[in-house]
């Protein structure tokens, strides 16, 4: 290790890592560059060719083999929360380098509250209302606020956050029923759900909540042809992964008028670039990705990298060390 190693800390957009940790102690051993704004092509490889000890907020930046590969001095790396993605742990185990994590206050609550956001926001028209009493207008003569109650809630995944949103949606006097690639009736009884097909699902649901944690099996699951089998007064919210949908067909599905509206939390390629073209469409309510983004998970992100790189650089075992 050299005198001075190198730390790039990455996509840190709230800069809260600065914020939420003394990192004195860390810059009298090391010299670390924080980095607030997206970094891609050459600007990322020259910003972490000769990084010693990485540091990610999530899975904002992809870490596959061939930029990995134009990092030979890396030793270190360490993402913020529970779950990365985009990061090719095969090859970092190929090269013995290892991957630490941090704790996570619980977002999942986070995420059902934007979910029904999402949702209140499109079911109420609350943007376009909003516009108008600040235009110093009232009301016009376009479509109605929609009443959830004796609604059918399908939620597509019915994992912790799914159920979550699915009390909540009971609460609204909804009827919930879901789908997930390993369903069972018990499973959704268990939750108050009923388990249909997603074919039954989409065309049956006034609000569809997606809930999945991508796999190979559930990559654009939401395609042209199931996008047009939901009802034309329906509602689709994604607040887990824009993987799950096909996005270009969403374009073509929402002007179609199926789904009627579309609540999203998470794109393809973040952040979104100035002219998204979904964000042009009034029936598209959109928020920037804000699921786990709040204080108390961003409290335990700073404390937990810097107690890593410090243990890394004072030769102490890594706490919460992530094998994939």
């Amino acid at each position: 290790m050299s005198a001075r190693p190198k730390v790039v800390v990455l996509d840190d957009y709230e800069d809260s890592l600065r914020r939420t940790a003394d990192w004195a102690p860390l810059q009298a051993k090391a010299d670390v560059a924080f980095h607030t704004q997206r970094l891609r092509g050459e600007q990322l490889v020259s910003a972490v060719k000769d990084a010693e000890a990485i540091v990610l907020i999530r899975d904002r930046t992809p870490f596959k083999a061939d930029l990995l590969a134009k990092m030979p001095k890396l030793k270190l790396f360490i993402f913020t929360g529970g779950r990365n993605t985009q990061l090719d742990f095969a090859e970092l185990a190929r090269r013995g380098i290892p991957v630490a994590n941090t704790e996570m206050s619980d977002s999942k609550p986070a995420t059902c509250e934007i979910t029904w956001t999402l949702i209140l926001a499109a079911a109420k028209r609350l943007e376009a209302y909003l516009a108008m009493v600040r235009r110093g207008q009232w009301r016009d003569a376009g479509a109605l606020p929609q009443v959830l109650k004796g609604q059918r809630l399908g939620l597509v995944g019915f994992g912790e956050i799914g159920k979550m949103v699915g009390n909540v949606g009971k609460a609204f006097g909804m009827e919930l029923v879901t789908w997930s690639p390993h369903m069972s009736a018990e499973r959704a009884a268990e939750g108050g759900a009923k388990s249909v097909s997603l074919e039954e699902l989409l065309a049956t649901s006034k609000v569809v909540s997606l809930h999945l944690v991508p796999s190979e099996a559930t990559r654009k699951l939401l395609d042209a042809k199931r996008l047009a089998t939901m009802r034309a007064d329906s509602i689709l919210v994604n607040t887990a992964r824009s993987a799950l949908v096909d996005m270009k067909a969403l374009e073509a599905a929402l002007a179609a008028g199926r789904p009627a509206v579309a609540g999203l939390d998470v794109y393809d390629d973040e952040p979104l670039a100035a002219g998204y073209e979904l964000a042009k469409r009034e029936n598209v309510v959109l928020t920037p990705h804000l699921g786990f983004v709040n204080d108390p998970v961003f409290a335990k992100f700073g404390p937990g990298v810097v107690e890593n790189l410090l243990n890394w650089l004072e030769g102490r075992p890594l706490v919460r060390v992530v094998t994939g």
